[in-house]
């Protein structure tokens, strides 16, 4: 979904180095895969095409952090009125 970022902080030797991955446009998605010793992150389209990816040495990739934009649950949406998670259901 358009605003999803992938963000991936890899060693650089005497320092670190970090990199954004994001999707620009509305109906792409970030995916990342994990293959022969390579992490790849690839911004998709709907289709399934990949318009860009990153790829990064599996042996130096430090952090990889998912940041999904916040969506709304239709629940929430149409004024669902639930308890919280927490309350004593006899009280």
């Amino acid at each position: 979904m358009k605003g999803d970022r992938v963000e991936i902080v890899v060693d650089a030797g005497d320092t670190t180095r970090t990199y954004e991955v994001v999707a620009s446009r509305a109906g792409r998605r970030v995916e990342t895969a994990v293959r022969r010793g390579v992490v790849e992150v690839s911004e998709v389209t709907r289709s399934g095409s990949v318009v860009r990816t990153a790829r990064f040495m599996a042996t130096r990739v430090l952090a990889l952090v998912e940041q999904p934009v916040p969506r709304e649950d239709s629940s929430e949406q149409s004024g669902h009125i639930g308890r919280p998670l927490r309350e004593d259901p006899e009280t």
